[in-house]
């Protein structure tokens, strides 16, 4: 019980750092941030923080990677007879519908986006969050293998899909950012599921999204 409190601990103060640092580059710029000031937000050392991450890229990426591993492990909690696709849907939606500046299903703030937008051309986020997506396909593609009963390794399926998954929620929280005016996250990610579930069809002549 000792061991299980202390890592639920650790956790609860990694995602608190990486929270500090997402909102307080997101207020001020990525430039004008300091790890000391994320550790101050955080409430806890620069020494601890140095424990966690090794860069302020680092700490704000952890919160995708956090989210982005969960899927793998919501892949795994659901109903071993629902079919693939509508588990791989409500595990993405589960753990990235929410994307709102309050962590709600809400739209974001104007101010919001304009600082993500921001942050994300840095080139040390843009490196990091590459680093990101690659780690977290591994996982997924292992999830998709355990459930679909094949091998990782030698079986073209789980990283395909994997990747196609990867690269629909990079299309939507593309499209989230830069919507004017802002938009809830989920209609975003249930609209790429669906299009990929159809098949990709032509859209109709004349028609946007």
């Amino acid at each position: 019980m000792v061991d299980g409190l202390r890592e639920r601990k650790k956790q609860e103060t990694r995602i608190a750092l990486s929270w500090a640092a997402v909102q307080l580059v997101v207020e001020r710029g990525y430039a004008a941030v300091r790890i000391e000031d994320i550790a101050d937000a955080a409430g806890v050392s620069l020494r601890t923080f140095r424990n966690y991450f090794s860069s302020k890229a680092e700490a704000i990426a952890a919160r995708n990677l956090d989210r982005a591993l969960l899927v793998a492990d919501e892949l795994r909690a659901r109903p071993a007879d629902e079919p693939l696709w509508t588990a791989l849907v409500a595990a993405f939606e589960t753990r990235f519908a929410l994307g709102a500046d309050d962590g709600t299903d809400a739209a974001p703030t104007q101010e919001w986006l304009a600082g993500v937008r921001l942050m994300v051309t840095e080139p040390a986020m843009q490196g990091e969050l590459s680093r990101v997506n690659a780690v977290a396909a591994v996982e997924l593609a292992a999830a998709i293998a355990e459930r679909t009963s094949t091998d990782v390794e030698r079986d073209i399926y789980p990283k395909l899909l994997a990747a196609v998954c990867g690269a629909a929620l990079g299309v939507a929280m593309e499209h989230w950012v830069q919507a004017d005016p802002p938009v809830p996250m989920r209609p975003l990610l249930r609209e790429v599921f669906d299009r990929l579930a159809a098949g990709l069809p032509t859209p109709t002549e004349g028609a946007h999204s």
